[in-house]
């Protein structure tokens, strides 16, 4: 009997994660695994807001609407923390949290319109630019 150690392959479209992340000045040291408990999508793309759960100190991508095609509201008890800087699959969740620098809002991978204004409040030392 033989054990298979070769991963089964997997890619990640990442041709936006450059246009996304325009200039990434500083980020969460070491990164975050976040937390994807109900998270739909099995990729989570460059520019996807990152939350952060006061009372656990768990990071977390935005929740997305029932269709997952718009970002829905923050949820209570939680706050903005920064934005993914590459994209990630779901099953291994390990991701680079931008806290400064410069984000095209217009190429995130979902429309940041109604909630623009509190994570410009939040993330002060983000700009949010489009080219």
């Amino acid at each position: 009997m033989y054990a298979n150690l070769n991963n089964t392959g997997t890619s990640v479209i990442n041709a936006n994660d450059s246009i996304v992340i325009v200039d990434n000045f500083q980020s969460i040291r070491g990164g975050s695994t976040l937390d994807v408990t109900n998270f739909g999508p099995d990729t989570i793309k460059a520019g996807h807001v990152i939350i952060k759960e006061t009372s656990t100190g768990n990071y977390k991508p935005m929740p997305l609407a029932t269709n997952d095609t718009v970002y829905d509201t923050l949820p209570v008890g939680h706050t903005y923390a920064g934005i993914l800087i590459a994209s990630i699959l779901k099953a291994k969740p390990f991701a680079g949290i931008l806290v400064r620098g410069t984000v095209n809002h217009l190429a995130t991978p979902f429309s940041m319109t109604a909630i623009l204004s509190a994570v410009k409040t939040a993330l002060p030392l983000i700009d949010f630019r489009a080219d």
